[in-house]
């Protein structure tokens, strides 16, 4: 039987880091759900795919190739063949991506590929519905929250490293309407599960959390 972490909360919390970190401790496999939704929302921005556009989409979705590698250094996201890691994490897609992935065309297609990534296998799976509507049963689940203001100056110093070009007041209104786009959507909104535990990590370290985060984890296992 498959063992299942979940890890939800917002954009800016840490879930990606720190979840990839805990895959190797612990020897789950790493599944970046969020990663899937960005490579729909490139693919819809490629072709100039509105939001609106339902029938387009399910074009596109119908022919979709999305694959999320493992490497040594985290997980790779390939769209139709073409690593893709970098161009999915740009300020453009942050921007729309919450558009995308709120859409019940959408969602209906991507949630049963998470479920088949995790249904084999000992998983740890960070998104936003994954304790709430992938996998409402995971053995654990975690809530990963911290401040807005915490989240974008985090997004912000990404996106320094990476040479993009941006304003911390950009950031934090990006992460501003996302965070409403996703807490108020119809669909799979963003929320904490009843039975989840609440980590916020806004004044922990990375370190920390991971401490935090797998000792409630090994407390499950026995």
């Amino acid at each position: 039987m498959a063992f299942v972490v979940a890890i939800d909360g917002p954009a800016g919390t840490g879930k990606g880091t720190v979840t990839k970190i805990i895959a190797e401790d612990l020897g789950l496999v790493y599944i970046d759900t969020g990663a899937m939704y960005r490579c729909v929302t490139l693919e819809a921005l490629r072709k100039k795919v509105e939001p609106v556009e339902c029938d387009e989409l399910l074009q596109i979705l119908e022919n979709i190739d999305i694959q999320l590698i493992k490497k040594e250094d985290g997980q790779e996201a390939w769209l139709n063949g073409r690593n893709v890691s970098k161009l999915i994490k740009t300020p453009e897609i942050d921007n729309y991506v919450a558009q995308y992935a709120s859409l019940k065309c959408v969602r209906d297609v991507v949630t049963p590929l998470q479920r088949k990534m995790g249904k084999n296998n000992n998983v740890i799976m960070e998104g936003r519905d994954i304790g709430t509507v992938v996998f409402p049963d995971a053995d654990v689940k975690i809530y990963l929250d911290c401040s807005i203001e915490e989240r974008a100056n985090r997004r912000y110093k990404e996106y320094l490293e990476k040479g993009v070009e941006v304003s911390y007041e950009e950031v934090l209104e990006t992460i501003q309407k996302r965070h409403k786009a996703e807490t108020e959507r119809e669909i799979a909104p963003l929320r904490q599960a009843e039975d989840a535990i609440l980590v916020d990590s806004t004044e922990m370290t990375i370190e920390e959390v991971v401490a935090e985060i797998e000792k409630i984890i090994n407390t499950k296992k026995g």
